[in-house]
């Protein structure tokens, strides 16, 4: 027991027993220091409750967490800023996003620590109308200044698809550290401005801030995105021969992605025999990516075989061998694949779109129906379908189709960025940029579609695509 019946405890007591337990992640203790705050009569008291809703997001119990917040009589800003950070940290950004409305309401202020965990939410949810307006409030309360602020200011900006704001903000801070420099570096790595990230590298050393283990995965990110083989090469050999900074699995997972997109698979192999992690299945299953973009079935099954005998297959794994077994025309490779995935009763991540509308984000799966406007949604879709057909769209059929499969590789017209599309075009002026969303990569099928209409971080414009198809 961390509290005996015979002890008085007092709100110091708790918090300082709270906080333990949250480094200790333990969720019996955490109960049972909750059991002791109202035996006590302390539930009310808003410093032990923000305590416990910090103790619960630690082991995980979010639903716990809210609840114990809102029963709170009184909050203050510290609570929110608990609770704000324990809905961003657990994925549940839309959740994070509502409580800023739920603080206005209340007329609660935010500081450093609530734009912080906020623009965090934005970013990971694109949604950037939301981000410009914290960052006005930002300004209002004098923080933009601060180095943690300006951080999360310009990855918010990178990841919402406007690097010209993320620049801008870089450009306006007074100081800066080595997060600062990583988060344009990865910035442009993820849009696969490659040049760009490099010559941000070159500025970044030339002001004397050294590179760590975060500013070359952002390096090599932009190299494979790009298809910029050479200097991805070098960047990797720079990491340890300059800087003595040892590669990890994600390090070499951009190696191998970088030589498989561009078809040097004895490279690519190569890279993963020597690295230290040859045995993750980050590498292997990065490798299976390649092949199905080759159509290489030969090394695809030893790439899969290398996962099975790891215990490391997942839906997705399968989703590509039998993408990969459909292109060779291989029906029996095709049919047990499949089999092998019915009977290990495997189901693919989800595939979800966001889209932000003024100041609220819209989220879509395939063939969604939940929308209360999804009659006009998919009304609008056929038309934008039909439109997109004669400006040259074809349409991909695809042979991985049933229940379970994500819409990541299906023959469907409906997939998530489609009805997000659709639902933009919608509501939004002509003209208006259209900011979508992935969970997960997208397929091939939509982004032919996305180009013939017009409308990665892929920006599409006039029929091309930012990634030059090499994505």
């Amino acid at each position: 027991m961390l509290l005996s019946s015979s002890s008085r405890p007092d709100v110091y007591t708790f918090s300082f027993a709270l906080k333990a337990c949250e480094k200790l992640r333990s969720v019996p203790k955490c109960r049972e220091i909750h059991g002791s705050v109202i035996r006590s009569g302390f539930h009310t008291d808003h410093i032990v409750s923000t305590g416990l809703v910090r103790c619960y997001s630690a082991v995980g119990n979010i639903d716990i967490a809210c609840k114990v917040f809102d029963e709170m009589p009184a909050r203050d800003l510290i609570s929110w800023n608990a609770m704000i950070s324990c809905l961003s940290h657990a994925g549940l950004h839309h959740k994070a996003l509502s409580m800023h409305k739920r603080m206005e309401k209340e007329g609660v202020g935010i500081d450093a620590y609530t734009l912080v965990a906020l623009l965090s939410s934005c970013a990971h949810v694109s949604a950037l109308n939301m981000g410009v307006m914290l960052h006005r409030k930002a300004c209002d309360v004098r923080c933009e200044g601060s180095v943690y602020v300006g951080n999360a200011l310009i990855d918010m900006y990178a990841k919402c698809g406007s690097l010209e704001n993320a620049v801008s903000v870089f450009n306006g801070m007074r100081k800066r550290d080595v997060t600062t420099w990583n988060s344009m570096i990865m910035g442009y790595g993820v849009h696969g401005k490659g040049i760009d990230a490099i010559s941000f590298f070159r500025e970044m050393v030339t002001f004397g801030v050294r590179p760590n283990a975060i500013t070359f995965l952002g390096l090599l990110l932009g190299c494979s995105h790009q298809g910029l083989v050479k200097e991805g090469a070098e960047h990797f050999k720079m990491m340890s021969s300059e800087f003595c900074l040892n590669p990890n699995v994600k390090h070499y997972g951009c190696m191998v992605d970088l030589y498989g997109r561009a078809g040097d698979f004895d490279k690519a192999l190569e890279m993963i025999h020597v690295s230290s992690c040859h045995e993750d299945p980050v590498l292997w299953r990065t490798l299976l990516g390649s092949c199905k973009i080759y159509k290489n079935l030969e090394l695809g099954e030893v790439a899969m075989k290398k996962l099975v005998q790891l215990k490391a297959f997942n839906a997705g794994d399968y989703v590509l061998m039998t993408s990969i077994y459909s292109a060779a025309n291989d029906a029996q490779g095709f049919a047990s694949t499949r089999k092998l995935m019915s009977s290990h009763e495997l189901r693919t991540v989800p595939g979800w779109s966001w889209i932000e509308i003024g100041d609220q984000v819209h989220k879509f799966v395939v063939d969604d129906k939940t929308h209360p406007e999804s009659a006009l949604i998919y009304s609008e879709l056929k038309e934008v379908v039909r439109r997109a057909v004669l400006a040259g769209y074809k349409p991909e059929e695809s042979n991985v189709t049933g229940p379970g499969f994500s819409d990541r590789c299906l023959g469907s017209s409906f997939h998530s960025e489609k009805l997000a599309i659709a639902y933009g075009l919608m509501r939004t002026p002509a003209g208006t940029a259209l900011r979508i969303t992935k969970n997960l990569r997208v397929c091939r099928d939509c982004h032919s579609f996305t180009k013939c209409d017009r409308v990665r971080f892929h920006h599409f414009a006039g029929g091309l695509c930012s990634c030059n198809d090499y994505w």
